[in-house]
């Protein structure tokens, strides 16, 4: 059945023409005329259950709400505003395969992409680090799992092990010295989730997804205004956050570039990050938590390079390519970044202690 846009609108009390908005690869955003809303058809292959989705997002965004409005600030520019539907509903059911939801707009800003600047990178830290922040004491137990182990990096390892058994796509031999690399660095995959388990690093609310692109920065500042893009919201910890934003962040190229020559870790990347980041975040982290954060960066460029060789393997199911050896080039790229990474540990260490006065 071919679905109108313009009935769906209707359901949220919302009459106005609409058109494709954004380059996200999930979900299908689109963006009324006037005036502006944000409508999307959750990708349900990737969230099987869009109400728990929902609720998590309602349930995150109110508490946020209500920390800035006590600080004088504007939550409607500030963070997401969930738009009911008719019947007060945070979404609404088109049929099994097709859910749809409303956010205001949040206008005069912008988004950075790949023509990152140091200052966006010192920006981009404070906004994710203010988000840590303000759901510091937010119960993250009552959060549901949108993906199911989404940064277990161990049962990442685990899937890449029968990746390279099932070898599915025959690839596995033309890919030996990454395999081998991967397998290498699994010896330190369990390190965040053994500590987790441990209760040496507290289970915290997380974003999960931390690219620079899901920052709405000032349009004329360039400050950064609200973090958005909720969907893996859920519990986790702040090293995922951390590291996940510096893998695309402090690399010098994108991360699907094959001239490895042109792939390198820019310390003063990181170091821009990790000062807006602590900034907001050092009275709220613990010392296990400051600690490893230099480490977190490598752990989840490992990670996601695991995913994409994975995928290779299985014949490229998952992510979506544009090329016959793109996964394998994005893996490579990742492990390049690991590489780099593990040589400059220490001066990121030294940084942070500097950043934090120690």
């Amino acid at each position: 059945m071919e679905i109108n846009l313009h009935e769906i609108l209707l359901k949220f009390d919302i009459n106005s023409g609409i058109s494709n908005y954004g380059n996200g690869h999930i979900n299908s955003t689109y963006c009324t005329d006037m005036p502006k809303y944000i409508l999307q058809r959750i990708n349900t292959n990737v969230f099987k259950d869009p109400y728990k989705l929902m609720e998590n997002i309602d349930n995150v965004t109110k508490f946020i709400r209500k920390k800035i409005e006590a600080a004088g600030g504007d939550p409607d520019r500030e963070t997401l505003t969930v738009m009911k539907t008719k019947t007060g509903e945070d979404l609404y059911k088109f049929d099994e395969d097709n859910y749809f939801r409303v956010y205001k707009f949040i206008g005069d800003t912008k988004t950075v992409e790949d023509d990152k600047t140091y200052e966006d990178l010192f920006n981009a830290g404070v906004g994710f680090g203010r988000f840590q922040k303000m759901l510091d004491d937010f119960p993250a137990e009552i959060l549901h799992e949108t993906i199911v182990d989404f940064h277990h990096t161990p049962k990442r390892v685990e899937a890449l092990k029968k990746a390279i058994e099932e070898d599915i796509a025959g690839r596995a031999a033309s890919v030996k010295e990454d395999i081998d690399f991967a397998l290498e660095c699994a010896a330190f995959a369990d390190t965040v989730t053994n500590k987790i388990e441990t209760g040496e690093i507290p289970v915290r609310v997380t974003h999960n997804d931390t690219k620079i692109n899901n920052i709405l920065f000032d349009a004329v500042t360039g400050e950064a205004v609200a973090v958005i893009d909720l969907d893996t919201v859920m519990p986790g910890s702040a090293l995922y956050d951390f590291g996940d934003t510096l893998r695309m962040g402090a690399s010098t190229a994108a991360e699907d570039e094959a001239d490895l020559s042109k792939v390198n870790f820019d310390l003063k990347a990181f170091e821009m990050f990790a000062k807006g980041f602590l900034q907001e975040t050092k009275d709220i982290l613990t010392p296990a938590e400051i600690d490893l954060l230099p480490f977190s960066a490598k752990l989840l460029t490992y990670e996601c390079g695991i995913r994409f060789l994975t995928d290779y393997l299985n014949g490229d199911t998952y992510f979506r390519i544009h090329r016959p050896d793109h996964n394998i080039d994005r893996a490579r790229n990742q492990f390049k970044l690991v590489r780099d990474m593990a040589e400059n540990e220490d001066k990121m260490k030294a940084v942070v202690n500097e950043i934090i006065g120690c």
